[in-house]
């Protein structure tokens, strides 16, 4: 049994933090867990980008096959784990069981993705325009491309997802298959989870004999330990899922360093829902009570949650509203992340509560039970009255939502105009509302980098085609996605040889194509 010791694994080695220390609590009791946490600072900074800039050559060079079995490994690692590790994440985290064995496999699904795109090769972009000498005016030279990794990457755990957005989740997975080394800043509400996935990829290590620098975690304060590492000179980029604070804050420390590098920031998205006067009046009711259950899901605190929902005045709004007032009612209080948390959420709340223009139609019930209970509500204001306040606009992280009554198709072009950058839009629309929807798709696509069509955006599927990003605030780098094979993207970067001879290319740019690989040539793509 897998016994937690309250250490750093930093490279091969268990390093115990002296900056303070740290335990997760029960969300659901409120009682502090064991172990205690040390904390780490500049020194265990410096010692893991150390050994992550030592292990970065011998590791992007591995071949394609060596470096997805050892994707492959972390998620059998993982899965090995078993009941230990839910028991923990449970604990943590107050999740249900069945949540969290869904993201268990969610996250060991998307190492195996990653693992599949490294042996398939094509993310290596390569590109070879042959020499040819008798171009006239001017000789063309040999020049080829393909991509390199950046170098080092620091990742940070996510509070919502311990899993598949923490130490071996999404950006560890894409940066790893990359070929870059991760250290992972540990989330602190989830030390316990942290360090048990953190074992898994450190076994791997060693298991596929890689240097030991290709994986490390720390924990400490994200001011201080945070800051250090994104600063530091050996870090080459950033992977970050978290509140708008904190990622804007990583962004300004990453952009002041003598060498600026880039930070995939994913912050704050509202998550908007259209709903089409068709719509509303073939299936108000409906609507309004699968509203609800989108809003609902883990308590409303995932970053895809809808938390403004735009509805026509007119037929089917009144039903819309009752039907989606009764499931707020219905939802009983469940225990928040953290307190933190929860803290926020109540802010949240109350600044709605009080704001101008805005009523109240629904909150779920309480349970002082539950340390740190989150109650679902929703609230209801006019077009105007939004448009007036721009507080109106920002999230509530947590199972909330303001319905926006709109006058008319001119107001509501108006509103989308003034939204920010958001990680989805969703429409609902029927038939008869088609041309509407035409016209609405095009502004939609300027401000949100998932279009949901007669769905909910809570629940991102990983594949190939997912846009997991946005423009700002959603994400600090709109180009690419934090979700899905695209996100490998992010920490590559591409380069040209030209006229190097052929016994010093890459394997992947030789004529002969050793590695099989999807390639264009001469504009043509071949294999």
């Amino acid at each position: 049994m897998t016994v937690l010791t309250g250490a750093m694994l930093i490279g091969g080695s268990e390093v115990r933090g002296g900056k303070g220390e740290v335990r997760a609590v029960d969300p659901r009791t409120g009682q502090a867990l064991e172990p205690v946490y040390g904390l780490g600072g500049a020194d265990e900074v410096d010692h893991a980008a150390e050994l992550a800039w030592a292990a970065f050559a011998g590791y992007r060079d591995t071949d394609l096959q060596r470096r997805a079995a050892f994707l492959d490994t972390i998620a059998a690692n993982v899965e090995a784990l078993g009941d230990v590790l839910v028991d923990r994440v449970v604990a943590e985290t107050g999740l249900p069981r069945a949540r969290v064995e869904s993201e268990r496999a969610r996250t060991c699904a998307q190492l195996r993705l990653f693992a599949e795109v490294v042996r398939e090769g094509s993310w290596l972009g390569v590109r070879v325009d042959p020499a040819r000498p008798e171009r006239t005016p001017l000789p063309r030279p040999d020049i080829r491309q393909r991509r390199i990794p950046l170098g080092p990457v620091a990742v940070f755990g996510a509070s919502n997802f311990p899993l598949a957005f923490s130490v071996a989740g999404g950006d560890t997975a894409s940066a790893l298959a990359a070929g870059a080394p991760v250290i992972v800043k540990a989330h602190s509400a989830h030390p316990g989870t942290s360090e048990l996935v953190g074992r898994a990829v450190q076994a791997a290590v060693r298991q596929h004999g890689l240097p030991e620098g290709t994986f490390s975690l720390l924990f400490g304060d994200g001011p201080g330990l945070g800051t250090d590492l994104v600063t530091h000179p050996l870090v080459r980029a950033v992977g970050f899922t978290g509140s708008r604070t904190g990622g804007l804050a990583l962004v300004a420390a990453a952009a002041a360093r003598p060498r600026p590098i880039p930070v995939y920031a994913e912050m704050s998205s509202v998550n908007p829902v259209f709903v089409l006067p068709a719509a509303l009046a073939a299936r108000g009711p409906a609507l309004g009570a699968a509203l609800i259950g989108s809003v609902t899901t883990g308590v409303g605190q995932l970053c895809t949650s809808p938390g403004l929902i735009f509805v026509p005045e007119g037929e089917g709004f009144t039903e819309f509203l009752d039907a989606a007032a009764a499931a707020v009612r219905a939802f009983p209080a469940a225990p928040m992340l953290t307190a933190g948390i929860h803290a926020a959420f109540t802010a949240g709340v109350q600044r709605l509560s009080t704001a101008d223009g805005v009523t109240m139609a629904a909150r779920g019930d309480d349970d002082d039970a539950i340390a740190s209970a989150g109650r679902a509500g929703l609230f209801v204001t006019d077009g105007a009255a939004f448009l007036e306040n721009p507080a109106l606009h920002e999230e509530v992280f947590g199972a909330v939502a303001l319905v926006v009554r709109v006058a008319s198709d001119d107001q509501l072009g108006e509103i989308v105009e003034r939204l920010e950058g958001q990680l989805t839009a969703t429409v609902h629309a029927a038939p008869g509302d088609r041309e509407r929807a035409r016209r609405l798709l095009p502004s939609l696509e300027l401000i949100a980098g998932r279009i949901v069509f007669n769905g909910w955006p809570t629940g991102v599927e990983v594949g190939h085609a997912m846009v997991h990003g946005g423009p700002f605030p959603a994400t600090s780098d709109s180009r690419t996605t934090s979700v899905g094979t695209l996100a490998i993207e992010r920490f590559l970067r591409p380069v040209s040889y030209q006229d190097v001879p052929a016994d010093l290319l890459p394997q992947a740019l030789a004529d002969d194509n050793p590695l099989g690989l999807w390639r264009r040539v001469d504009g043509r793509l071949e294999r």
